[in-house]
């Protein structure tokens, strides 16, 4: 009873004032049309495969139909229930999240932007195109067919859908252009997919939707912020905008509790004063919104306060709390200082951070994530990668689920270290066949080194190569003393010996093995026997430095002969009998065949060869001019290796190097490329098939390749010799014929010496399984089912021989082979009784799953398949080759996963091989990492996942008041909406925080499905909401959005700069757009390894080939290029750029790495990020790019005609030499501005410029942060007043550091980028800054002389006295930096662009800021600091004084010479700038009532406009508002 009188005393306090909820809206619509969901979820399917995508394809061929009869909802859900049919539960959510954040859509626009490019033909719903001729009905792909082959083949994407026919490459491509599930797609899909399964063509499927909704999406995934501005200087303009009607529902918001009431309960317990709550909530909430700064000792522990405020709520509410906090912590702050912290949570807190920052690395205040111990930097991540991250894990984790393994021990098997030593495999060099030239332990001419192996870690200069008397490292070369390339390398060797490199150097010398050849017929041979008869007579080092000095008499590309060996002989021996050494009857001949043997053996390829310490070179690091650089930078990377292994104990001073080098794991006896290669197939044995039947041929035929295996797996029979085996190998093969035969007999040799393999056997016979081709392996199967191990395998090994199937052919009986020990009336029975029919699912298996043609063999290996129809024919799998596959199979994982298993208490050979295949076949990603925490009852959130369901384990790491926290809360509570997680966060408080920790509003913008509305319509999607704000506080709205995307607002009446909710009534509106997809990229110079400067990259498409251009920095040859999703050509800028270089190489590109064209696909929404290398053209070797002949004509007139995007070309005239006179009468002028104040002041700036000159002006503005409202009034300004205009748009590169201030960002961007912006024809920028009047003619400044430097500044006025306490420059750091000279503003400047670029001045202001400005404190003035601080490196042309006069800084007399005035800011009076303007200069009140009329004119014209189309069409808008929300 109380409580209510309490409330009805509040409730009178109250006045009745109903007032609409004020806030902001952000939202980020794609510039392209809405893409249909089954489309995007067909994208989402294919990504599990081909064969998937066309079944999900077949199911859903005529789905659209259901569409126009059911709602938005219900088809969104029949989508899900098809796509269901294909996908598991866990894939389903996954899905839907995919949809909400319209993942695919770039994917699915891609396509419809090629085939925009094709052109579609007129009203065509649905088309093919066979090899560029067009048709819409299929009648007439038959006549187009018939002349096909005669036109090039069209290009075809990584990405594009290929329908899985039989593979031809000589049929035609027809390439159909549809949307899944209409009419039109069926008609076409029957014929295509009819004949592509017969092979007469290759059918390949691009999505296109003939008319697409006019309606845009909205995307999610990015966050906005609002940031509290300082309000020192006072920066709002006055004009007044009228405000959007636009209606919010109040309640969105869900805090619930506010100063201790819960209003959530008062409401549901007193239903009938619902109205006054809803007031008392809004006045309680306005009374805590005061935003009165906190005192310093108030802030110390709000971290630490925010945590315990988390950590004692319920559970389930803690993240929601979080996000609260965090994102609306300036209202929050007063609430949180009287939050007491407990002790034990302080202590716990700080044992956690010690043990993290030992382990992990991690200190207070970080913020981090992993999942599944995979760490995921959210500076990198965003929901779209992390979606990618989510689908790679669950089919790791879906398959570790099915194969029965749960809880704690998935995250034990996840960690595993699956061995990547794929690459660098090394061939044992401990070999007789290798000739050593010198030995470093025992050659007399090193016994002045040392030789402990401690020497190793004393320490020398970098860059000087240790000399230590121990064998480190061993270089081995394969040669053919013939051939032309030995001669160099061996040169080459000579010098490393001359120079005492410690190098090992071994030959191995592959001659000719034919017996009856002779030293006077062959030079190889002959030279092989001198080398003998030198080492006999002498020794092996002697006669390997003969060679070396036969070798110098050839010249470089020449080769050894026979007149030179017999010379040398004649001349260095002349007792000699060269007959007796050269000729046939030679004695110096042993050992001839062994090198030849050695290198055939080893299964190295084409000669020349070199190994390091055993690793082989690839063949382009063989070029000798190479060589040399990378054999030491070998000897570099290994000693790296070396000290580590010294220091950690395990070389030490007794051991041999090179034994310790040969027994690493990548050490192999033989490289079979079978068994190395990289690219590798496994088997999914994760399935769980309804039946196991594969006696039942057609039912078997029905199953997908999965469920084909599993049964395999299930049916499967073994020889082996123990209990549990790690490996598992299964031979696939023709037994009929001896190759299988063969195979199977060395594997089962193997088995029989190695105790931890087991053998299973896979009949693929060569003709139509029938009794006949099939005794042998029946006969195998039946001793496998009915004899004890031992005997099956020694029978099965009688059996395989090569007189046991003679004998069967020449008629004798099975039961005639038969041997001791077996029980021979239970295999009698089994073998006259097998059916052949499961030998034809073994065959269909083989075909479907494995990819064989009949009678083709595999060896398969813990799932891993290796085919051994290579090249050769005869390709050998010998004993040998069974060793190697089951070392590299255990040393990958098999192994650890078999220790893990035994852990477990599993026993199961089948298991070890299916998770060892599960494991292997997983992307290899980065290190996971075991994050666990000390304690955790008072400082770790943990929530469980949900039973006996596949969970995602996470761990967060995160201060609840930081930035990370404001977007990893939102994110976290996604995640556990999308999938089942285990969570663990751990609240990494700072102690002692000595200013507010945020200073901003922030929401992230993410969904977990997607929404709909009550009447089953699709919400319009999600947007970023503000409400409940406190109203004094300047804001301004800052998008934060991922690295490769360029939004701009595109529609909003208020200044978004200077958001006041004071002098708002109802809700701020912003509407942005994704503009571009950046597409970002390094590109080097192949010669010189430089990036070429000035380099111009055009994007387009073979319709419109420039669209969009670009520079290249020298920072890292970054380049960056505005596109969006589709298929892009990149090609060299015509002119200078092309007729210098040439593009060589590329890479993350589409088209293969030597294509003319550079094709560059967009299909995501992630960062794509090319390395182009190109080099210059023979005959323009000495050509500079930014020399100064380089204007020629061309360029001028080509860069022109793009640039000047908005208006007729600059030249104006079309004589090419008029032009280039006209060029020269350009003033470009560059200016940045944001908020609606500074853009006022801009126009007046450009209209103060355009009245004081004569010269035709064109300006330039930053894009990126000007309003709807200016850029769509420019325009009109423009055709009044008679200028031309650019918006440019560059985003900050990455790597860059990152400003988070927008004021700081908007300084970074007048100065870091000015050789990017603007093309190379621009020779001069003049910069004003937008607050500034111009009463001079500024040609006066572009003609001025800098003398030499890249820029010209004013330096700061000194005639006003009475500043002088203000004037920062001239004590401390600057007075010592800057010594005699001034410092300078950064209001007005002006660069020669040439000057600019030639010397890399943006390169070097780039890497000086990107040193100063980890450091907070430094460049507090960015724009000015930057350039005055690298005045001695990038010198400064100062300009005369009167050039800029502001009246902070200079006294009054000089006002009259002023030729531009500046409004800067006054550090004494802090008077706002309007009131500044009006006052110090009497033009600018008429400028701006000029200015504001034709603003009105403008204004009035379009509301004419608006008025004219018919009066219901408004009506019909409203409607349709309400109808939405």
């Amino acid at each position: 009873m109380r409580k209510i009188i309490v409330l009805s005393l509040l409730l009178l306090n109250i006045h009745h004032v109903k007032s609409t909820p004020k806030g902001v809206t952000a939202s980020l619509k794609a510039k392209w049309s809405m893409t249909p969901f089954l489309l995007e979820t067909s994208e989402f399917i294919g990504e599990d495969g081909n064969e998937k995508f066309w079944q999900f394809v077949d199911t859903v061929k005529e789905l659209t139909v259901y569409k126009h009869g059911e709602s938005v909802r219900s088809y969104y859900n029949l989508i899900l229930k098809k796509a269901g049919q294909f996908l598991t539960d866990l894939q389903v959510s996954l899905l839907k999240f995919a949809l909400a954040l319209r993942s695919y859509s770039p994917a699915v626009h891609a396509s419809q932007q090629i085939a925009s490019d094709e052109p579609p033909p007129e009203a065509c719903p649905a088309f093919v195109s066979i090899h560029g001729q067009h048709s819409c009905s299929t009648k007439e792909i038959k006549k187009l067919l018939k002349a096909a082959a005669g036109r090039p083949k069209p290009y075809l994407y990584k990405n594009d859908h290929t329908y899985p026919g039989v593979n031809k490459t000589d049929v035609p491509v027809v390439i159909l252009y549809a949307e899944i599930g209409t009419k039109k797609f069926t008609t076409f899909h029957k014929v295509l997919s009819e004949k592509a399964g017969e092979g007469t063509l290759v059918y390949v499927l691009r999505h296109y939707v003939a008319d697409p909704k006019p309606q845009k999406m909205l995307l999610s995934g990015y966050g906005v912020e609002l940031a509290i501005k300082s309000t020192e200087y006072k920066a709002v303009d006055d004009t007044k905008v009228k405000d959007s009607k636009t209606i919010v529902n109040a309640e969105d918001d869900n805090i619930d509790e506010v100063q201790g009431f819960l209003f959530g309960k008062l409401k549901k317990s007193h239903p009938e004063i619902q109205e006054q709550l809803t007031e008392l909530r809004k006045h309680l909430l306005e009374s805590t919104n005061d935003m009165v700064p906190l005192k310093v000792w108030e802030m110390q522990d709000l971290s630490f306060q925010a945590a315990s405020r988390i950590m004692s709520v319920p559970k389930f509410d803690a993240l929601k709390l979080m996000r609260d906090l965090s994102q609306n912590f300036p209202s929050k702050a007063r609430s949180l200082t009287r939050v007491a912290v407990k002790q034990e949570m302080r202590k716990e807190i700080e044992e956690n951070q010690k043990h993290l920052s030992e382990t992990i690395g991690v200190h207070p205040g970080d913020g981090e994530l992993f999942i599944n111990g995979l760490h995921i930097d959210l500076d990198i991540h965003n929901p779209f990668s992390i979606l990618d991250i989510l689908r790679g894990e669950a089919r790791v984790l879906e398959g570790l689920h099915n194969l029965g393994i749960k809880g704690e021990h998935q995250g034990k098997l996840l960690r595993l270290p699956v061995n990547a030593v794929d690459d660098s495999y090394a061939l044992d060099i401990r070999h007789p066949a290798i000739m050593w030239l010198n030995d470093i332990e025992n050659d007399p001419v090193y016994r002045s080194w040392p030789t402990g192996v401690q020497e190793l870690l004393r320490a020398t200069f970098p860059g000087v190569i240790r000399q230590i008397r121990r064998n480190f490292f061993n270089l081995v070369l394969f040669l053919d003393p013939v051939r032309e390339e030995s001669v160099e390398l061996v040169k080459l060797a000579e010098l490393f010996y001359k120079h005492k490199i410690p190098l090992r150097i071994g030959f191995v010398f592959v001659v000719n093995t034919k017996d009856e050849i002779d030293g006077f017929s062959d030079a190889g041979v002959g030279f092989y026997r001198l080398l003998n008869y030198i080492a006999d007579e002498y020794d092996l080092s002697q006669a390997l430095l003969s060679m070396l000095s036969m070798y110098n008499k050839v010249d470089v590309g020449e080769t050894l002969s026979v007149d030179t060996v017999s010379s040398y002989l004649k001349r260095k021996f002349p007792k000699a009998n060269a007959e007796r050494i050269l000729g046939v009857e030679s004695e110096y001949d042993d050992k001839r065949q062994d090198g030849a043997l050695f290198h055939q053996k080893s299964g190295l390829g084409a000669l020349p060869l070199a190994l390091f310490n055993g690793v082989p070179l690839s063949p382009d690091e063989m070029d000798p001019d190479e060589l040399e650089t990378i054999i030491l930078q070998r000897i570099m990377d290994t000693t790296t290796a070396f000290q580590r292994a010294v220091f950690m104990g395990q070389l030490t001073e007794g051991s041999d190097v090179v034994d310790y080098l040969m027994e690493e794991a990548n050490v192999v006896p033989r490289m079979n490329p079978l068994i190395l290669s990289t690219d590798r197939q496994y088997l999914d044995f994760t399935a769980k098939p309804v039946v196991d039947d594969w006696e039942d041929t057609t039912m078997f035929s029905f199953l997908d390749s999965r469920d084909k295996t599993a049964v395999m797996a299930k049916r499967m029979k073994y020889f082996t010799n123990s209990g549990m085996d790690a490996v598992t190998m299964w031979i696939v093969g023709d037994f009929e014929k001896v190759s299988g035969r063969k195979l199977l007999l060395s594997a089962l040799k193997h088995m029989k010496a190695s105790p931890g393999v087991r053998v299973g056997v896979i009949d693929n016979p060569s003709g139509k399984p029938s009794e006949d081709n099939t005794v042998l392996y029946r006969a195998i199967w039946a001793s496998l089912l009915t004899q004890k191990n031992k005997a099956a395998a020694e029978f099965v090994q009688k059996l395989l021989k090569e007189e046991s199937s003679q004998l069967l052919q020449q008629g004798t009986k099975m039961k005639d082979l038969l041997i001791q020990g077996m029980d021979d009336d239970a295999f009698e029975k089994k073998f006259n009784t097998l059916e052949v029919d499961f030998i034809r699912s073994q065959q269909q298996f083989c075909q479907d799953v494995l990819k064989l043609r009949p009678g083709q063999r595999a060896v398969i290996s813990n799932g891993r398949v290796s085919g051994l129809q290579l090249h050769h024919k005869q390709e050998e799998f010998t004993v040998e080759d069974f060793h190697l596959l089951e070392k590299i199979t255990l040393s990958g994982s098999a192994e650890k996963v078999k220790a893990k298993v035994k852990q477990m208490g599993m026993k199961a050979s089948d298991l070890v091989m299916k998770v060892d295949a599960l494991l292997t076949a997983a992307p290899k990603g980065e290190v996971r990492r075991d994050v666990h925490f000390i304690k955790d009852s008072h400082s770790v959130l943990r929530l469980s996942p949900r039973e006996n369901e596949v969970f995602y384990d996470v761990v967060a790491i995160v201060d609840p008041l930081t930035r990370e926290a404001q977007k990893m809360s939102s994110v976290l509570i996604v995640l556990s909406q999308v999938v089942n997680v285990r969570l663990q966060v751990f609240m990494n408080c700072r102690a002692k925080l000595s200013e507010m920790p945020l200073k901003s509003f922030y929401r992230f913008v993410l969904e977990s499905d997607v929404y709909f509305l009550a009447n089953d319509t699709v919400s319009p999607g999600p947007v970023a909401r503000f409400m409940e704000l406190p109203e004094s506080p300047l804001l301004t709205l800052n998008m934060i959005t991922p690295e490769s995307w360029i939004v701009q607002a595109v529609r909003s009446p208020h200044d978004l700069d200077n958001i006041h909710l004071q002098e708002v009534s109802g809700v701020v509106t912003a509407e942005y757009e994704l503009e571009h997809l950046l597409l970002e990229g390094h590109c080097f110079d192949l010669s010189t390894g430089q990036p070429p400067r000035g380099l111009q990259f055009t994007l387009g498409m073979s319709r419109d080939p420039l669209m969009y251009d670009t520079i290249v920095m020298a920072n890292l040859g970054y380049f960056q290029l505005k596109a969006n999703p589709g298929a892009w050509i990149l090609r060299l800028r015509k002119g200078r750029s092309e007729d210098i270089y040439q593009i060589l190489t590329h890479d993350g590109t589409d088209s293969p790495a030597d294509a003319g064209d550079v094709i560059v696909v967009l299909n995501s929404f992630h960062s794509k990020i090319i390395k182009v290398r190109v080099q210059k053209k023979a005959e323009k070797i000495n050509e500079d790019l930014l020399s100064e002949n380089s204007e020629s004509k061309g360029i001028w007139d080509s860069i022109a005609s793009v640039w000047s995007t908005f208006e007729k070309s600059i030249t104006g005239g079309s004589k090419k030499d008029d032009g280039e006179k006209k060029k020269e009468d350009v003033l470009n002028i560059f200016s940045v501005a944001s908020g609606h104040l500074y853009e006022r002041f801009l126009r007046i700036m450009m209209l103060s410029v355009l009245r004081h000159t004569e010269t035709p002006v064109k300006f330039w503005f930053l894009k990126n942060y000007l309003s709807p409202s200016f850029k769509e009034t420019i325009s009109h300004m423009a055709e009044t007043y008679g200028f031309q205009y650019e918006l440019v748009q560059y985003k900050w590169p990455r790597w860059l550091h990152q400003q988070t201030e927008k004021q700081r960002i908007i300084w970074g961007y007048k100065i870091l980028f000015l050789d990017v912006l603007f093309p190379l024809a621009v020779d001069k920028i003049i910069f004003v800054d937008a607050d500034q009047i111009v009463r001079a003619d500024l040609k006066e400044l572009r003609d001025l002389d800098l003398e030499g430097a890249p820029y010209g500044y004013t330096p700061f006025c000194d005639s006003r006295r009475e500043m002088e306490g203000y004037r920062f420059w001239k004590t401390g750091y600057w007075a010592s930096h800057l010594g005699h000279r001034k410092y300078h503003i950064s209001a007005l400047y002006v660069v020669d662009l040439k000057k600019f670029r030639k010397i890399a001045a943006g390169d070097r202001l780039r890497g000086q800021y990107q040193a100063l400005s980890q450091d907070p404190n430094s460049l507090s003035n960015l724009d000015q600091d930057l350039p005055n601080n690298m005045i001695h490196q990038v010198a400064i042309k100062s300009l005369p004084q009167e050039w800029l006069w502001c009246e902070t800084w200079c006294d009054d007399t000089s006002k009259v010479t002023a030729k531009t005035i500046d409004l800067c800011n006054n550090p004494k009076t802090k008077e706002p700038k309007l009131t500044a303007a009006a006052r110090i200069v009497p033009e600018w009140v008429e400028y701006d009532n000029e200015i504001k009329q034709l603003l009105r004119r403008v204004q009035e014209q379009e509301d004419t406009a608006a008025q004219k189309q018919t009066p219901s069409s408004s009506q019909h808008k409203n409607d349709n508002r309400r109808d939405e929300l």
